[in-house]
């Protein structure tokens, strides 16, 4: 008598194939996702060292004069 256990089970394997096929895609979008924000933490980073040292070699933009409201009468 053959065993049972080893039996091919088509209806199994659909559903895992469709399983593995879903798990594939979310992969596929949390990867992409995952490196567009680490690309934009780099530019952040990159950006934000840049106009640092940019500040601290020309002084940095000049402050404006603070202006005092007049008050209606």
């Amino acid at each position: 008598m053959a065993n049972p256990w080893t039996k091919k089970n088509p209806l199994l394997s659909m559903m895992l194939s469709g399983a593995n096929a879903w798990a594939g895609a979310a992969r596929g979008i949390m990867a992409g996702q995952a490196k567009r924000q680490q690309a934009a933490a780099t530019r952040q980073g990159t950006r934000q060292v840049a106009d640092f040292w940019t500040a601290a070699l020309t002084g940095g933009a000049p402050k404006k004069a603070r202006t005092t409201k007049k008050r209606r009468s």
